[in-house]
């Protein structure tokens, strides 16, 4: 959650410069990269849509979450739209080939069923959306019932827009003209002369960007919380304020995340995103061995299981594993340093520390 937040802030950035530029406006660009990032200092849109998010959350969640209603209603919208004008703008040529030949280039494997596996991966940062549904289950209401359902119909509606959305970017125009582009809808409205509609769209994707911001926050700052209560992290993290609002652990989260934000680039955030939501998916999968045994004993028996056990953990298992063996190495690489900093915490800090490790004690 931390890189994360530092992503999407990034993205957003990008979609919000692209919105303004028509207008003859433009940052430096020092203020709008990332330090050392083609004579970037800090990105300031990401910083400032990161805080505005922070303020907003630390003044009430039901507060958030009506923004945050608001703002997905409009956002899918504005998919349906982007899909509706583009669908007339496609091209059968650029549908040819459909799977390009496999060739290998400075940003790793390209076509061929190698390039769709290396894609997948990059890709899979996505998913963490459905993740954070799980991670806010603490502010639901009858969340054995209304969780499972709100994963699985959530997944079902993104994977239908997702796959609508890149049948028609990539039927607009050559997919080569996409290159490291952060964009890419209002890049191909203004390429099938719709500049109006572009600027309809990127208004409400730069928007719509706050919702995911919001979602990651809640998430992120809840989990980060959690950990504190329990011990695992300092217990200044699991404190409440007067308003019984996790707000220290939520301004860690946001700090984290703007100096996140500031060092690494957009394309390198989103594979360590991808990597970093494949160790957590790997890990809770394995989680369920540890817990089912114990359902309806020390831990309450649950109206929702996950099915076809003890074979479906396995598998998701090493569906995750394959997934993140896709990655490049410089993500696998940051990801091993992140994840051996987990364990470094866990076994200095958190084992020791763990309320529920010292009763069983």
């Amino acid at each position: 959650y931390f890189i994360a937040l530092a992503f999407v802030g990034s993205g957003l950035s990008a979609n919000f410069r692209a919105l303004i530029a028509p207008l003859g406006w433009k940052l430096p660009a020092s203020l709008s990269n990332a330090f050392g990032n083609n004579g970037g200092i800090i990105d300031i849109i990401s910083l400032v849509s990161i805080l505005l998010v922070a303020l907003l959350i630390g003044h009430g969640v039901s507060r958030a979450a009506r923004v945050e209603n608001a703002l997905v209603v409009l956002k899918v919208l504005a998919i349906l739209l982007f899909i509706a004008v583009g669908v007339f703008a496609i091209k059968k040529v650029n549908f040819t080939p459909f799977i390009p030949k496999y060739k290998m280039t400075a940003n790793g494997p390209f076509g061929g069923w190698q390039g769709i596996y290396a894609g997948v991966s990059m890709i899979f940062l996505s998913y963490i959306g459905f993740d954070s549904i799980a991670a806010n289950s603490a502010e639901a209401i009858n969340p054995q019932k209304t969780m499972p359902r709100s994963i699985l119909g959530s997944l079902a509606i993104a994977v239908t827009l997702f796959v609508g959305v890149s049948l028609v970017l990539i039927g607009i125009m050559p997919y080569q003209k996409y290159a490291n582009s952060a964009e890419p809808v209002g890049l191909a409205l203004r390429f099938a002369g719709h500049p109006i509609v572009a600027i309809i769209v990127q208004t409400i994707a730069v928007l719509g960007m706050f919702t995911a911001l919001i979602g990651m926050s809640m998430a992120g700052s809840r989990l980060i919380y959690s950990f504190g209560r329990d011990g695992m992290l300092p217990k200044w993290l699991g404190k409440l304020n007067a308003d019984r609002r996790p707000n220290n652990a939520l301004w860690t989260l946001t700090i984290v995340a703007i100096l996140l934000g500031a060092f690494f680039p957009f394309s390198m955030l989103s594979q360590l995103v991808s990597a970093g939501t494949l160790i957590a998916f790997m890990f809770v999968s394995l989680g369920i061995y540890k817990l089912r045994p114990r359902e309806g004993k020390d831990i309450d028996d649950p109206s929702f299981k996950m099915p076809f056990y003890p074979v479906l953990p396995a598998l998701g298992f090493m569906a995750a594993l394959i997934v993140f063996l896709g990655l490049d190495y410089q993500a696998k690489f940051y990801a091993g340093i992140w994840f051996i900093l987990g364990l470094i915490i866990y076994f200095s800090y958190g084992v020791r520390h763990s309320i529920l490790n010292k009763q069983n004690k």
